[in-house]
């Protein structure tokens, strides 16, 4: 009799996924929120990896709960190009920590003496990067950052197993997505009414408990999708579709 195959499941704080239930983006960001509430981090990115010509962080986030001021301010300083976080991240396949607390520290991160203490004043003050990819091979990296004593090797070891399988969930609903263009997900369709209601974006991520960043991040994808110029036509064809009312 063969033996029947078990769906994984993830663990944290006391919480289990089953992770084929992980349905949505919401439903995988809840896993990365709770790993962040567990471990003492202050926030989370998913961020893709980059050519070199990439110029602003802003084009390689995928998912976070960062403020935008802290978006702005390392894209202000035009730091992508000349990270060498994301040069680590391209040859690297196993995690590591970066400790912003230390001046050496930030003397390697920062490409300008500006963006000294940028993610220590924002509570990232020491932050873990885990290398992933998808199934089509394109990499990317899944980053916590907060106050608090870097991890023991049981604990990174953990929230490697943890943000991998959340990062393959992840990929496989976005690819889903790709093959159904027209489709949008719960969270856009969200947005797209609150927008078409006549909120700004500051409004709708407090209704919704985002960040703005991410807010725009699910406007932005609803445009694509829907093959629009802007956010007007967007709304327009979601509504004549019936995608919103």
């Amino acid at each position: 009799m063969g033996r029947r195959s078990v769906a994984p499941q993830i663990v944290v704080s006391g919480m289990s996924w089953t992770i084929g239930d992980l349905n949505d983006e919401n439903d995988v960001r809840s896993v990365f929120d709770s790993i962040c509430a567990h471990y003492g981090f202050q926030g989370f990115a998913v961020v893709s990896l980059p050519s070199r010509s990439v110029p602003s962080l802003r084009k390689v986030l995928l998912m976070t709960n960062w403020s935008m001021e802290i978006v702005k301010q390392y894209d202000d300083m035009a730091l992508l190009k000349t990270s060498p976080v994301f040069e680590q991240l391209r040859i690297s396949t196993v995690p590591f920590t970066i400790d912003n607390t230390s001046p050496l520290a930030f003397a390697r991160m920062a490409a300008r003496a500006g963006a000294k203490g940028l993610f220590a004043r924002s509570g990232f003050g020491r932050m873990v990067f885990i290398p992933v990819h998808d199934a089509d091979g394109r990499r990317s990296a899944v980053a916590f950052g907060g106050d608090r004593p870097e991890l023991s090797r049981q604990e990174l070891n953990a929230v490697t197993f943890v943000a991998g399988h959340a990062f393959n969930r992840l990929s496989e609903i976005w690819s889903a997505s790709r093959r159904a263009p027209g489709s949008l997900s719960r969270r856009e369709i969200e947005c797209l009414r609150l927008a078409a209601g006549g909120k700004t974006t500051v409004e709708m991520a407090r209704l919704l408990s985002l960040s703005e960043y991410t807010v725009n991040h699910y406007l932005d994808r609803a445009t694509r999708k829907l093959d629009s110029v802007n956010r007007v036509q967007t709304i327009a064809k979601a509504l004549r579709a019936g995608l919103i009312a």
